[in-house]
């Protein structure tokens, strides 16, 4: 499979896909979280079909793609030797617990069994491994990893504004 990745000033970024069976499709992010994904005809030429997606239609598109929703028989051999690891990108809801506080000071490692593998802030650099200095923000996304249960705990408690209390 081939990807090229272009920028789209003021709009946000286009993925162009070439499939391994050459079939073509190109997936736009834009700045406001939506994505448009377009499939095109055998010549490459035409759009034969589109589809807009929201940021959470995506997040979920992509788990059963990713095979969180069904695991086919053929990866089995994978889960087994990753256990029950799951990475997840988390945005960070207005009015959670977690606002205004570092990594450190929540202790996330400690405290949930998770570890925070990158830390995107809208409009600045990616920070991969971020340190126990960073502050977390509403509208930072988050990338995770642990077991399932243990994100869950961890989103549900301090991420989220609903949690369950």
């Amino acid at each position: 499979m081939r990807i090229r990745e272009s920028e789209l000033p003021g709009i946000g970024q286009k993925f162009e896909v070439i499939t391994r069976n050459d079939e073509k499709m190109v997936i736009v992010i834009h700045d406001d979280g939506r994505r448009e994904l377009y499939h095109f005809d055998s010549d490459h030429d035409e759009i034969v079909s589109s589809v807009t997606f929201n940021d959470q239609e995506s997040r979920q598109i992509a788990s059963i793609l990713g095979g969180m929703v069904y695991k086919p028989q053929a990866l089995e051999t994978i889960e087994m030797a990753l256990g029950n690891l799951v990475i997840e990108w988390y945005k960070v809801e207005p009015g959670a617990k977690a606002i205004s506080q570092t990594i450190g000071d929540i202790d996330i490692r400690s405290n949930y069994n998770v570890t925070v593998i990158a830390h995107t802030k809208k409009d600045t650099k990616n920070l991969v491994n971020p340190g126990p200095d960073t502050i977390i923000e509403a509208g930072d996304t988050l990338v995770i990893s642990g077991g399932r249960t243990d994100i869950k705990n961890l989103i549900k408690e301090l991420l989220s504004n609903e949690r369950g209390e």
